[in-house]
This record gives C-alpha cells, structure tokens and sequence, in this order.
C-alpha cells in the first residue's frame, strides 16, 4: 500500500517543471489574443469605421472607448496577479497558541512531527518539504516549491499560484476578461454572420481571417471565463478556496464558517461598515466574506490595489489571521 502511494504522488507531481516552463508560453499566448483581438476590433473593423459618418462613427466610438478602458484594467489585473507574491510565510511566523504557551522560539520539525499527548500542538501544521510551520489555511505548492498563503489554486495562465495577496486581482482578471471577451464577441457578431451571406465582403482574405479568428477566440474564453467567474464568486461568498471547497466535502462543518451572527460580529470587529444592500442574515455573511477579499473601502473593489487603512486594519487581507469556531480550536487548522 505504501508503495502505491508513492507511485501515485509520483504521477501526479512529475510534471510540475514542465509546468513551470508552459507557464511562460502562456503569458505568450495571452498577449497573442490580445494582438489578434486589437487589430481585428480597432484596426480592421471600428477604426476606419469611425470615419464613415452617421451613426456608425457614434457606435464605433462607443466601442472602441470601452473596449480600451476594459483592455486596460484587463491588463493590469493580469499583470498584478504575475507579479504578486501570492503570500509567503514569514520566516518568523509561528501560531499563537506559541505565543500563549509562553514560548520564545518558534517550534522545531521534531517538535512538531512527535508523537505529543499535548492538545495545542495536535492543531499545528507543519511542512516537511519547505521544512517550516504552515500558517491557517496555507497549503505547499509542488509547481512553486513553497508554501503559499491561503492558496486558491497554481494558474499555468499566470505563471504564479493565487492566493491571499493577489486572489483579488485573479477574480478582477476573470471578471473584466469576461467583459472584454464579450464586448468584442457582440462587436464582431455581425462581421461573424457576414460570412455566412451572400453578398461580398469588404476585406482582404488575412483581415477577413483575422476578424473570424477574434470572434471564435473571444466567444470561446467568454464561455469558460463565465463558469470560472461564477465559481469563485459562490467560493468567496461561503469564504473558501478551491482546495478548501475539496475539504469541506470530507467535513460536515467548516471551521471558518462562523455563522451568520458571529460571521457580522467580526465585520463589526474589524470596523467594516456594512452596505444597506438587504437586510436578510446571508445577505450580510456574503456581504462581510467579500470584504476579506476585495477589502472594506468601495472605492478600490473593481481596481487591483488595495487602501493602506484596509491592509493596516484587515488582518484576512495579510493572509496571516482567519477566525474559526471555538470547537474546532483542537482540531488541526
């Protein structure tokens, strides 16, 4: 049995330098639908059109204003989720369960890896590939080789893990590439239908391809990015991640749902104001769990930055301190 196991970790970790490697590719690929998209939208099709006159001027500048604006924060999520360091820990992080037992040095592997009657130490995490203690909720990726703060998942498209310092700008990145991917399907659906006419096209046979080529890439990331988008919108509304979203399932209670009451308390708490968008109780704990990602101050939800008061006085947004129920204080975090 034990020789199956490591035989199946094998399989399943043997590509993670090949993924390291596709990671790159992908940031290449990324930037070739942008290309391909640009120049079929803006400089084949609603560029010229904008000296046509009429309408089509109005409607073309309609288009190509929001399409850049949407381009733009497209891109800066994209790149702030490659650039962000997802959330390392810190090298002299230990739990506070230390802290209380009046400990000055952080506990050792041995310390933690024997086999102790003690109760506080049962909840301690430790990992044995980065050779260090693992904060609530963090989790050691293979493709990375280190452990990251509440890791989400290791994204090939980002060449980065997500996790609790750049989890906002993934999700800002699904949802203005949704946007964008569909603005630029709506825009080339007529030019689309076109070529299924018979009458003749304007265009030369590489304009034509090109414009064919953007709106079946556009359509086809539109779909995908809606189903990713809706997930990790049902994820940070229930305060998950997608590899906690696995571990539920082996539990009939979730250590971080504190419940309606308790869940508003810590918004109370950590003085987050809460928006008088409903008044019902899940309303509320939605409300409260998207605050510990995209933070309590409004005006920066839809940019990828967060204020220097919410970081100061957001302890979740550190990716360090999440609350948990009191019954599973004894249970490892």
């Amino acid at each position: 049995m034990h020789r199956s196991r490591a035989v199946m970790a094998w399989n399943v970790f043997k590509f993670c330098t090949a993924l390291r490697g596709l990671g790159s590719i992908m940031i290449l690929l990324v930037l070739g639908v942008v290309v391909v998209t640009y120049y079929a939208v803006v400089l084949n099709n609603y560029g010229p059109a904008l000296y046509d006159g009429d309408i089509d001027s109005l409607v073309s500048l309609a288009v190509l204003i929001t399409f850049h604006s949407l381009l733009v924060m497209l891109l800066w999520s994209y790149f702030s989720v490659v650039l962000t360091d997802p959330g390392s820990v810190p090298p002299s992080w230990r739990p506070a369960i230390d802290e209380e037992r009046g400990e000055a040095d952080p506990l050792n592997g041995s310390e933690c890896s024997g086999v102790q009657s003690d109760q506080l130490n049962q909840r301690i995490r430790y990992c044995r590939k980065c050779n260090q203690l693992k904060p609530p909720r963090c989790h050691h990726c293979s493709v990375c080789g280190r452990c990251v703060l509440k890791m989400d998942h290791h994204c090939v498209w980002v060449v980065n893990c997500v996790g609790a310092l750049n989890y906002k700008y993934f999700l800002l990145f699904l949802f203005y590439t949704f946007l964008e991917t569909s603005l630029v399907t709506l825009s080339l659906l007529p030019h689309f239908i076109a070529f299924f006419s018979d009458g003749e096209i304007p265009g030369t046979p590489g304009t034509l391809a090109t414009t064919f080529l953007a709106f079946v890439l556009n359509l086809a990331f539109a779909l995908s990015v809606l189903g990713f988008l809706i997930m990790h919108i049902s994820l940070v509304s229930a305060n998950t991640t997608t590899i906690e979203a696995y571990e539920k399932k082996t539990t009939p209670k979730w250590r971080y749902d504190l419940g309606r009451k308790k869940n508003f308390e810590q918004a109370k708490k950590h003085h987050i104001s809460m928006p008088m968008l409903c008044s019902h109780d899940k309303c509320l704990l939605a409300l409260r769990n998207v605050f510990k990602v995209f933070g309590a101050d409004k005006r920066y939800w839809f940019i990828p930055a967060y204020s220097d008061e919410d970081t100061r006085r957001m302890p979740a947004l550190q990716g360090l301190e999440y609350p948990s129920k009191p019954d599973f204080d004894s249970q490892e975090f």
